[in-house]
């Protein structure tokens, strides 16, 4: 099959390489739509961070070149033994984080923090490539929902979303400050006014907020750098009970704990790749809750991920409008997102094109 195989630092080669081996457990999938994000950018551009490539990982038992592609759906073309409630041909969305579901978090439900954690396409191969092998335990079918692969691509993601709302323990009543508008972001806003709350998104990327308002937010904001944020929010009456940091920036994050309201909370979606100076004197003082996220549980947000993505009308073309050969992951996906020059809130690559193309509507 061909694929794309990350080697080294900016060394991803488009290479034949033989089809993954069907185990006990696992689905083999058909991927004709796998999404690319921030965290493969950066494995492009400084790693190998997470990708076992020098190192051998200790859950996956991975060495040497991988194939890269966390955001993956496909068509089921064979399945392993112990293998139920699917069937050849159906299209699934993958979940990629791996559990154990017998350790002290997964019996809790925080499968995501489970001590023996893995992610397809991180630590094992992934779905940049015309054939992708994952549990069926990450999997669950589009198809009650209608949805093709190249929505279904787009669950992962959405999930992490709906986790990081989760995590903010958000409600229908409250109002939220969602600061970025990028990939996660843009689903959190779909997410969280999809639950009923008053959203405000702020972002540096006029196009970014005009999407925002398309997905539900209730006011955008592209903020100046004449005055504080909080005290821009404050003049439109924003008063936020919770406020979601999806940037990773140091800037952003003291916003953040600027805006939100006395016994409110921070949510931490965005990676920061340094050490942060932050003002803990008013987290203390304001009784706020600093919250961290971390991917996704499967079990309960990629059911959500799936249900959202298939309540709303149209294909999700305004989110990801254009498929991408592998042979134009780097030229046309990678580097446009690392040189901020991508007009794309994501961008999906097809194993199987042979040029790229827009979707359907």
């Amino acid at each position: 099959m061909k694929a794309a195989v990350y080697h080294d630092t900016a060394d991803i080669r488009i290479e034949a390489v033989p089809d993954p081996i069907l185990a006990a457990g696992e689905l083999i999938l058909e991927v004709h739509a796998a999404g690319i994000c921030g965290t493969d950018v950066t494995e492009y551009l400084r790693g190998p961070i997470q990708y076992p490539i020098h190192s051998r990982h200790p859950v996956t038992g991975h060495l040497g070149p991988m194939i890269p592609g966390h955001e993956v759906a496909g068509r089921i073309v064979a399945m392993g033994a112990g293998v139920d409630g699917f069937e050849v041909g159906q299209v699934v969305a993958s979940g990629a984080g791996i559990s154990c579901g017998t350790c002290e978090p997964c019996a809790a439900g925080q499968t995501n923090l489970c001590v023996h954690y893995c992610t397809v396409g991180l630590e094992r191969h992934g779905g940049l490539a015309q054939f992708c092998a994952v549990p069926a335990s990450t999997c669950l079918s589009g198809e009650p929902l209608g949805l093709d692969e190249e929505t279904a691509a787009l669950a992962q993601p959405m999930a992490i979303a709906v986790h990081s709302m989760r995590r903010g323990r958000l409600r229908p009543q409250d109002e939220a400050v969602i600061i970025g508008a990028g990939g996660i972001g843009a689903f959190l806003t779909y997410a969280a006014a999809a639950l009923g709350a008053r959203v405000t998104v702020v972002d540096v990327v006029p196009e970014r907020l005009r999407l925002a308002a398309d997905l539900g937010a209730a006011e955008t904001l592209l903020p100046t750098s004449d005055s504080p944020l909080a005290e821009q929010l404050r003049d439109r009456g924003v008063q936020p009970a919770v406020v979601y940091e999806v940037v990773g920036g140091e800037r952003t994050v003291t916003g953040a704990l600027e805006a939100v309201l006395p016994g409110g909370r921070v949510v931490l979606v965005g990676l920061h790749d340094d050490p942060r100076s932050l003002d803990l004197r008013r987290v203390t003082t304001g009784e706020m809750e600093l919250v961290g996220t971390k991917a996704h549980a499967c079990g309960v947000d990629l059911p959500e991920a799936l249900r959202l993505l298939g309540s709303r009308r149209g294909r999700w073309t305004d989110i990801a409008p254009t498929m991408l050969p592998l042979e134009r992951l780097v030229e046309d996906g990678i580097l446009p997102i690392a040189e901020r020059r991508s007009d794309r809130v994501k961008t999906l690559i097809d194993p199987w094109a042979a040029a790229s193309r827009g979707r359907a509507r």
